[in-house]
C-alpha cells in the first residue's frame, strides 16, 4: 500500500492537497473503496511574496506528516481516519490493531484472538463506536452464555465465556483510556459469574505409573511430566527457553517467565527433579522442550498413554498442573505458598484444588465399611 500527497487545483490560483491511495482502501463506513483523502490544507499555485511562499512550506510539511502517519495506520488495518465522526468508526478496527501490538508483544494473545472472534460473529464484523453501550455489553454477554463455540457446534463453556467477557470489558476500559471511547459502557455491567469445574487430577501413585509408562509421542510425556513437577500450563512449557532457567546456590534452580495466561512476571523454583528430566542444557534461545506441538492428536496420544498405564481417568494437558497443584497441598504446602507457585492472581482460585482434597478425605472416611457394634 503506498500513499502519495497529490494537488487538486481550485480557483483563484490556489491547489487543493489530498492523499491518493493505492491499492484502494474500503471505506469503514460506506464498505466501497476509495482512493482519496482531501485534507483541509492548500497551496498557492504561484506564491507572490514570502509570506505565501512560507505558507506552502509550512502546508507541504503538515501533509508529509499526515502522510507518513496515514501509512503506518493503513498497515495496522486502522481506516478510521476516513470516518467523519469518530461515533461511526468501526470498533473492530480498532481492536485489530490492538490484537496486532498484544501478537508481536506476546500478551495473551490467543485468549484476546478468540474474544475477537466471538465479537467478529456477533455483528457479523461491522460494530460503530456510537452502539457501544451498556445494552449492547449486556448482550454481548448473553451471546456468550449461549452461543456454540468457533469450531464446532457445541455450547461455548461457561468459564470460556467468563474469561472472554472480562477480556472484553477490559478492551473497552482500554478504548476508553485512550480517549477512542467517550466512556467505558461496561464499566457497570456486571461479569459472568464462573461455573466451579471439577478438576481432574492424578494421584501421586497414578502419575508414577503413568512415569514408568511408555507414550507413542516421548516429547509429550516429558512435557506432561514436567508440567506435572511444576505447575506450568502447556503454552508456558511450550515457549519455555533456557535463557529463562536460573541457578543459584541459596535458591537452587528456578524459572524466570511472563506467564501466557496472565501476563505477569513470575519468578518460580522448580526441583531438581523436573531439571533432570529435561536432559542437557541448550542455547540460551533454544526451546527447552523442541518439537513440541499441540493438534487434535495430543488428546489420544494421552489417554491411550493413561489406558496403557491402568489410569482410566479422561486426561487434558492442564490435569498436570492440577495434580501438580493437588499433590502439594495433599503433602502439607500451605494455600498461600500453592497459589503464588501456580501464579494465581487470587487465593480463590487456589482454594477450588483446596475444596477437591477436602472432598477426596470425606469419600475415604466414608469408605471404611459400619462396624456391628
Amino acid at each position: 500500500m503506498n500513499v502519495s500527497v497529490r494537488h487538486k487545483k481550485l480557483a483563484k490560483g490556489r491547489k487543493r492537497i489530498y492523499l491518493d491511495f493505492y491499492p484502494a482502501i474500503i471505506h469503514p463506513e460506506t464498505g466501497k473503496p476509495t482512493r482519496r483523502e482531501f485534507l483541509k490544507l492548500f497551496l498557492y499555485e504561484r506564491p507572490k511574496n514570502e509570506t505565501e511562499k512560507q505558507h506552502n512550506r509550512d502546508n507541504k510539511a503538515v501533509a508529509e506528516n499526515i502522510r507518513a502517519k496515514r501509512q503506518m495506520e493503513i498497515l495496522r488495518g486502522d481506516y478510521n481516519f476516513l470516518c467523519k465522526d469518530n461515533k461511526n468508526a468501526n470498533f473492530l478496527t480498532y481492536l485489530k490493531a490492538v490484537l496486532e501490538k498484544r501478537k508481536e508483544a506476546k500478551k495473551n494473545y490467543a485468549s484476546w484472538r478468540s474474544m475477537y472472534m466471538y465479537l467478529f460473529r456477533f455483528t457479523n464484523g461491522y460494530l460503530v463506536m456510537k452502539k457501544l453501550t451498556k445494552q449492547f455489553s449486556i448482550e454481548f454477554k448473553e451471546y456468550l452464555l449461549n452461543t456454540t463455540t468457533l469450531n464446532s457446534s457445541k455450547t461455548l463453556k461457561r468459564n470460556s465465556a467468563v474469561s472472554y467477557f472480562n477480556i472484553f470489558k477490559e478492551a473497552l476500559a482500554k478504548a476508553h483510556e485512550e480517549n477512542v471511547l467517550p466512556e467505558n459502557p461496561a464499566l457497570r455491567v456486571s461479569s459472568i459469574k464462573p461455573q466451579e469445574s471439577e478438576r481432574e487430577f492424578l494421584t501421586f501413585e497414578e502419575l508414577q505409573a503413568m512415569a514408568s509408562t511408555e507414550c507413542e509421542d516421548s516429547l509429550l510425556k516429558r512435557a506432561a511430566i514436567f508440567s506435572a513437577l511444576t505447575g506450568l500450563r502447556w503454552g508456558d512449557v511450550e515457549k519455555l527457553v533456557w535463557s529463562e532457567i536460573f541457578h543459584s546456590k541459596e535458591n537452587g534452580h528456578y524459572l524466570r517467565i511472563r506467564q501466557e495466561k496472565t501476563d505477569r512476571l513470575q519468578t518460580l523454583p522448580i526441583s531438581d527433579q523436573a531439571m533432570d528430566l529435561l536432559g542437557t542444557v541448550g542455547k540460551p534461545d533454544d526451546k527447552v522442550i523442541q518439537g513440541l506441538k499441540y493438534g487434535n492428536y495430543t488428546s489420544v496420544y494421552l489417554n491411550r498413554w493413561a489406558m496403557k498405564a491402568g489410569v482410566t481417568k479422561y486426561l487434558t494437558f492442564h490435569c498436570f498442573r492440577h495434580t501438580y497443584a493437588t499433590l502439594q497441598l495433599t503433602i502439607g504446602t500451605d494455600i498461600y505458598t500453592v497459589s503464588k507457585l501456580l501464579g494465581h492472581k487470587k487465593l480463590e482460585t487456589t482454594q477450588i484444588y483446596a475444596k477437591v482434597i477436602d472432598q477426596k478425605k470425606q469419600d475415604a472416611v466414608n469408605r471404611i465399611p459400619k462396624l456391628d457394634l
